[in-house]
């Protein structure tokens, strides 16, 4: 039977995982698989496998079970293999990059933000602090506008919304910069405008949380953000 792999855990770490539950129906038993100074958690993989609700939380609840009691390297969701031998080789191969790794994690966790600007807010920012949008708004309102000045104002509303986008969106990654360890910004989308990962150790968790609440109050009821941690660290494995 294949085998699920759910994290990479140091040898020594406690794995109190009595009253956890694997991905499957019913929930898979969780065993560890050990080479040298690191082990796997896995369990035998479900046939059926596929990310539904009740198999996805399972696997985040697996490593915030390890995380609560040490370093944990959690790997995506849905990673499976042909038997344990296939991971004790892996394990093998790659141990001092594991190694590597378990240790710059130590101490840390994930934080996730996301931030979106309202829609109708933004764009009256602009035609208010922009002269040009609103002289070309004001006549397109009074009827004397044409076409191309209708085209004209949406390529600058747009360009406004893409420039002011990333300078705040890069202030609000400066502000928080200071107190993570590293960072990991994607590309945002749909509405949002920051999306990024930040790690961030036990002892700056407090100024962090404290700088991003600060962030939003400055913002005010304009832009949202959403911050969700602490969650293990997969942007930085």
């Amino acid at each position: 039977m294949a085998v699920y792999v759910y994290s990479i855990v140091s040898k020594d770490h406690p794995m109190r995982l009595d009253d956890v539950g694997g991905v499957g129906e019913p929930p898979g038993s969780l065993r560890t698989v050990t080479a040298g100074v690191l082990c796997a958690v896995v369990s035998d993989a479900p046939e059926d496998l596929r990310p539904r609700r009740r198999d996805v939380l399972a696997h985040q609840q697996v490593q915030e079970a390890l995380m609560a009691d040490g370093s944990v390297l959690p790997l995506r969701f849905g990673l499976t293999t042909a038997d344990d031998e296939s991971v004790k080789r892996a394990l093998e191969d790659r141990a001092g990059e594991y190694q590597e790794r378990l240790e710059s994690l130590e101490g840390c966790a994930e934080y996730h933000l996301r931030a979106t600007w309202e829609e109708d807010a933004l764009l009256r920012r602009i035609l208010l602090e922009s002269p040009e949008a609103r002289e070309l708004n004001e006549r397109i309102r009074a009827g004397s506008g044409t076409q191309d000045m209708s085209i004209a104002l949406g390529e600058i509303v747009a360009q406004e919304v893409e420039a002011r986008h990333q300078a705040l969106g890069a202030g609000i990654i400066e502000a928080l910069r200071p107190y993570a360890k590293g960072e990991s910004v994607t590309a945002a989308g749909s509405q949002d405008f920051v999306n990024a990962s930040f790690l961030v150790e036990t002892s700056q968790e407090e100024m962090f949380l404290a700088t991003e609440i600060s962030v939003a109050n400055q913002l005010g009821e304009e832009c949202e953000l959403r911050l969700r941690g602490p969650l293990p660290p997969y942007s930085f494995v």
